[in-house]
């Protein structure tokens, strides 16, 4: 066998165990507060890098939050970071999710309770609902393609909307006032308006009147009118207080 030839069959030497754990153990040091999986380290062998971590949350350098998922949190004046529930998820279920019902309603500022069952949407099929650490989480899939486009929070905002308001554990004249401080946000409600032909009707009733009360573009209203069964009637919940819901056909 000629040299060259024993170059390209010599075996490639794999990153001895301690080596590579110490190499984890730095990179983990060094990256501050995030979540960390075997994959972040594609050129050490998984079970080195399950084991290594497994070690360093025996340590609680880690905290294991699924499996084969690690958070590394950071030191604040009240201790140790903790990882945020949705963050957790969108790994958990490799799936892009949305607040939805009280927690969406809790994450814009229209209630103040702290679900005991977390809610979130997002556009994926087949996802049942998950379970981790203590608390229960509903999942809604399904959601139109079009929530792919939207920011998180316009995603949450389109989905309390979707649910009449419901979950607002403020008055009606509050509701509303916090509803059109976040509809008047720079571009969203025209955002809103292109992912609506997806929605069911009342949606769009209910965005028809919140746009013509803070004085969107014409034409957006027009649209919106002009997708609407002109006989059909809808319920619209907490925001039948808008002021031309009965102009959108509201019951």
């Amino acid at each position: 066998m000629s040299l060259s030839d024993a170059a390209t069959t010599r075996p490639v030497r794999r990153p001895r165990a301690e080596s590579a754990a110490n190499r984890i153990r730095q990179s983990i040091a060094d990256g501050g507060e995030r979540f960390w999986k075997s994959t972040d380290f594609p050129d050490i062998p998984p079970a080195l890098v399950s084991k290594a971590c497994s070690r360093l949350a025996d340590e609680h350098v880690l905290q294991r939050v699924g499996k084969g998922i690690y958070y590394h949190p950071r030191n604040t004046v009240f201790g140790k970071s903790h990882p945020a529930d949705i963050d957790i998820l969108k790994l958990r279920l490799r799936q892009r999710i949305t607040p939805a019902g009280l927690t969406a309603a809790n994450w814009l500022g229209f209630s103040s309770q702290n679900p005991a069952r977390l809610e979130y949407a997002t556009t994926a099929t087949g996802i049942n609902p998950d379970v981790f650490g203590n608390q229960r989480v509903r999942i809604y899939s399904r959601r139109p393609e079009p929530w792919n486009t939207l920011p998180t929070e316009d995603a949450a905002l389109l989905d309390f909307i979707r649910g009449r308001g419901i979950h607002s554990e403020l008055s009606a004249e509050d509701t509303k006032k916090r509803l059109f401080t976040l509809i008047h946000e720079p571009g969203r409600f025209d955002r809103l308006c292109v992912v609506s032909s997806a929605e069911p009707a009342r949606v769009r009733a209910m965005l028809g009147a919140m746009g013509q009360e803070i004085g969107a573009d014409p034409r957006l209203l027009e649209n919106l009118r002009a997708s609407l069964n002109p006989v059909s009637q809808f319920d619209f919940g907490a925001f039948k207080c808008l002021q031309y819901a009965r102009g959108w056909q509201a019951k």
